[in-house]
């Protein structure tokens, strides 16, 4: 069997992390017992990775609209616009 180490993402350790069940769409939790927080490996939810804010608001400024980008992207209508109004107040 293999073995993968996992890394906190908080504070970059890979010595006491633990898995810690699972989360409401069945993906692993892992917990790190130097910083406590609680985390997963991989995300599956589309709306909350990181290169997924910038591609909306790139769509936006293209001259997309907000239910093409949705659906473009395979996330909800609700998520693009709470992006882009979290955008416009940043400004």
């Amino acid at each position: 069997m293999a073995k993968i180490d996992v890394i906190c993402p908080r504070c970059s350790e890979t010595h006491g992390v633990i898995r810690n069940g699972h989360s409401g769409s069945g993906a692993q939790l892992d917990r790190c017992n130097h910083c406590l927080k609680t985390f997963q490996l991989n995300f599956r939810d589309k709306g909350a990775r990181a290169d997924t804010y910038q591609t909306i608001v790139d769509m936006a400024m293209n001259g997309s609209g907000c239910r093409d980008t949705a659906r473009v992207l395979g996330i909800s209508l609700n998520t693009v616009l709470r992006h882009l109004k979290n955008s416009r107040l940043s400004r």
